[in-house]
């Protein structure tokens, strides 16, 4: 039995009706769970205790999640006045809405303790509110705004939607700034429902919409870390001196005549993986070859304690925060055509169905042939292969056969693979956008792809045959809840699904509205219902890529997890490892918890700010593009409006209830749809439409547009479900001004 079908067993038998908590080792003699089994059935509990699906007690207990007359979690707040608080532990109500006024003075992030208070019931679930008690940490002290004067007071409005209100800055005046000047504040004073935030300016970036400015925003508001230490620095350079390109690597297997290619984005500044094929008969070879970072930067030098403090890289338009110092990311690390570089790599054999033979695993040492980008190694796979080596051009097309193999024999398995297309912005020399276009989706991405998810595997597979705790990447599978509401979403739509935890179902959904409309919403919502993938050492398996053993090996230059992979390996080809007491400074289970609980938070701040600062330059882009006519789809539908995302620019605008054509507007979220009381007429997911640009508000993020034109899409036969009557929303028109006032207030 594997490890989801006995997390699914677990979770069906505590769930029964007569189930009664019992201790972790009689839970396993009900369950009829061997001796050869209880390993996996305790990592099983103890992931899904980490999940929040079950609750381990006094005693090693297991129990459902309990309701909780008190909670402690992080809040996030809503710009129309509410909020939610997000629990630490499981609960049987999951997030914990707040009510305006109820929020004491917690801002976004702030980590708060609060009281849940039952609200009756709304059909069969029992429903739940509270109130914020005490803010026990803040999240934020610092806050990036525009900096305004109304009347005798200066204010500063926050960027993003960490903040909703504005700040008052006292000491403003004192400093001569002009307004609309960008700066950084502190908080001295929170935002409560009797007084407002006050704060001190520390910190002048320039001028709003200057070039750079935006960025610097953007790096402040998320804590991102600038500049390396002198000391870091100096390490570095100490490390890359004795570092001898020439050789010779006596320690090393010589792959310096293989035909070798690196395939990257056009802007890619850092290469750390190659890839080489070797046929043999009906078989081939893989060899995934990657940098050796840690040759270069030892555990707990200077370098490494910054590495695991970073994290990881963050990528913006045009700029790069790395995580380790450019003359190692972008220096000897790299993967640099012609150029002698140390290596690990990963070979694998496969037969001519992509099922794994054997893996071998060496330090080594290459010279890529070529560096490709991704639109090159496309042009060579379409015939272009002009002024490329014969070598390289064989070795593209043996690449293109062999992933489409192993992608056929990981979908049978129940890889999920998701369409969610995004822009590419195109940079000028000053940093602003010139141009946006969909991101390349060539297969030669799907081909790197396929390859570094197979090299991630075969390490994973190592590492656990030999015993040896490690960061894995898991990635837990949907929780019932989110499973159960998503069912419901899918059906408004038509797309019948059994279980959202089936992922062949999942496949076939996503095959079902491959290039329509719908598609955008559909795969937006599955990976809503899926949990967020992490780094943690429990073996809980990697759920969309269908993978028991999975470990994030390939990207050594710009993940600290991969660099711990990196040394366990080390310590694997030079020491002959039979068990795992022979690793030298391998960090205990503990400490790999708190390493990857770091590096996922770590992850996600990237990721968020990245986010958010394409999403400040499209909307820059777009601002100049006021009262032009767009094609869209429609993709969220709630109480407040219908988003809709542009398809030229696959950005969302809303456009707000009041401002759709005369009618009393229902909304109807479990179809996701709303329904014109007076006219029957119905907007749904994956309408299209075609709209007006109307307004950008750039420092709440926010772009407003008008309905000009809906076409609904072919929906399934059978009535929408009705929503429970209640007062419609009336249409007054306000004028942008007034629109502009109402959004401030909120």
């Amino acid at each position: 039995m594997n490890i989801d079908e006995l997390s699914e067993r677990i979770i069906q038998t505590i769930s029964e009706s007569q189930y009664r908590p019992q201790k972790l080792r009689r839970l396993a003699r009900l369950m009829g769970i061997g001796e050869n089994e209880y390993g996996e059935y305790r990592d099983a509990v103890k992931a899904l205790h980490r999940s929040g699906r079950l609750v381990v007690g006094s005693g090693n207990v297991v129990m459902p999640p309990e309701f909780s007359g008190r909670i402690v979690g992080n809040y996030r707040a809503n710009p129309r006045g509410f909020g939610f608080v997000i629990p630490k532990s499981p609960t049987s109500h999951g997030d914990l809405f707040i009510p305006p006024g109820q929020q004491l003075d917690a801002v976004t992030g702030d980590l708060v303790q609060a009281e849940v208070m039952r609200k009756g019931q709304r059909g069969q679930r029992q429903v739940y509110e509270g109130r914020i008690l005490a803010v026990l940490e803040r999240g934020h002290s610092r806050f990036v705004g525009r900096l305004v004067k109304e009347g005798q007071d200066w204010l500063v409005w926050p960027d993003g939607r960490f903040l909703h209100v504005p700040i008052f800055v006292p000491d403003a005046g004192s400093k001569y700034l002009p307004p609309d000047t960008q700066v950084v504040v502190e908080i001295v004073e929170y935002p409560s429902s009797a007084s407002n935030a006050r704060g001190v300016i520390v910190e002048v970036l320039g001028q709003a919409g200057d070039p750079g400015v935006d960025l610097q925003g953007i790096i402040h508001q998320y804590h991102l870390p600038r500049e390396f230490s002198p000391f870091c620095l100096e390490e570095a350079s100490r490390s890359v001196q004795q570092y001898h390109p020439e050789g010779p690597f006596p320690d090393r297997r010589d792959l310096r005549d293989r035909t070798i290619v690196t395939i990257d984005p056009d802007d890619a500044r850092d290469y750390d993986d190659a890839i080489s094929i070797e046929r043999v008969g009906e078989q081939w070879i893989l060899g995934v070859h990657i940098a050796d970072v840690s040759h270069f930067v030892t555990p707990d030098s200077a370098l490494d304690r910054e590495a695991r403090l970073r994290g990881n890289s963050a990528y913006f338009p045009g700029y790069v925060i790395p995580m380790l110092p450019e003359v190692l990311s972008n220096g000897v690390c790299s993967l640099q055509e012609g150029v002698a570089r140390l290596t690990k790599s990963v070979f694998i054999r496969y037969d001519d169905s992509g099922d794994v033979l054997e893996e071998q695993y060496a330090n080594s040492v290459i010279a890529s042939s070529k560096r490709l980008t991704y639109r090159q190694a496309m042009g060579i796979l379409e015939g272009q292969t002009g002024g490329y080596a014969s070598a390289v051009v064989d070795l593209v097309q043996e690449m293109d056969r062999l992933a489409r193999i192993i992608q056929r024999r990981r979908i049978r398995q129940g890889m999920i693979s998701l369409d969610l297309p995004k822009a590419e912005l195109l940079l000028d020399e000053q940093g602003r956008i010139r141009d946006i276009q969909p991101e390349d989706q060539s297969f030669t991405h799907t081909i790197i792809e396929m390859f570094m998810v197979e090299a991630n595997e075969a390490v994973a597979r190592l590492l656990t045959k030999l015993g040896i705790p490690h960061l894995r990447r898991i990635h837990p599978e949907p929780e019932a809840q989110a499973s159960q509401q998503n069912q419901k979403f899918l059906a408004a739509l038509g797309l019948r699904i059994n279980s959202l935890l089936d992922r062949h179902e999942l496949q076939a959904v996503l095959r079902q509205v491959q290039g329509k409309p719908e598609s955008f919403c559909v795969n937006l919502a599955i990976l809503k219902s899926l949990q967020a993938a992490e780094y943690s050492p429990l073996l809980l398996g990697h759920f969309a890529l269908a993978s028991k053993h999975y470990s994030h090996f390939t990207s050594p230059i710009r993940r600290y997890p991969d660099l711990t992979v990196h040394r366990l390996l080390q310590s694997y080809l030079t020491g002959g490892l039979s068990s795992p007491t022979k690793i030298l400074n391998q960090p205990s289970r503990e400490q790999l918890i708190e390493i990857g609980d770091h590096c996922s938070y770590t992850e996600r701040r990237a990721e968020d700010a990245e986010r958010e600062l394409e999403l400040v330059k499209i909307l820059q882009f777009l601002q100049k593009h006021l009262g032009e006519k767009f094609n869209g789809v429609v993709t969220g539908v709630t109480d407040f409006g219908v988003f809709i995302q542009l398809e030229k620019y696959l950005i969302e605008g809303l456009i707000r209830l009041d401002d759709l054509p005369h009618d009393w507007w229902q909304v109807v979220p479990e179809a996701g749809a709303l329904i014109g009381e007076r006219t029957g007429r119905k907007i749904t997911l994956g309408d299209q439409v075609k709209v007006t640009l109307v307004d950008i508000d750039l420092p709440a993020r926010q772009m407003d547009l008008h309905l000009l034109q809906h076409e609904p899409r072919r929906r399934p036969t059978g009535k929408l479900p009705v929503a429970k009557k209640k007062p419609g929303v009336k249409i007054k028109k306000k004028s942008r001004e007034q629109k502009k006032q109402r959004r401030r207030k909120r």
